[in-house]
């Protein structure tokens, strides 16, 4: 678990860093870029397709997790805007409050 919570900082870490960098050069001006590279049927758009269905996925499995409750759906609209860094936080968080547990962590107390 140490291994998996030391991976889930150092993501965050980066992608954070590397966001603050692509923010400050290009603005927060995301969308055009994004689905530009899709209508374009590139290799960079199917990237981005790829990327977006992961993301869906994640906010998925969020909702699932949480009985589709309505604090589940929001935090599943957090995690497909939030992408990685949601997800990082939100794993630490979910490690440190069911003492690194990964049924509880994946299935949700309810379940497990």
């Amino acid at each position: 678990m140490t291994l998996f919570r030391l991976f889930l900082i150092a993501a965050l870490g980066i992608i954070t860093a590397y966001t603050a960098v692509v923010v400050a050069n290009h603005g927060l001006n995301l969308f055009p870029a994004f689905f530009g590279d899709m209508a374009a049927m590139g290799w960079a758009g199917q990237f981005n397709l790829d990327f977006m269905f992961m993301l869906a996925l994640s906010a998925l499995w969020t909702a699932w997790r949480n009985g589709f409750s309505a604090g589940g759906l929001g935090l599943a609209v957090v995690a497909f805007f939030g992408g990685m860094p949601f997800l990082c936080i939100y794993l630490l968080f979910l490690i440190a409050r069911t003492g690194g547990d990964m049924r509880r962590i994946l299935l949700g107390d309810a379940r497990a």
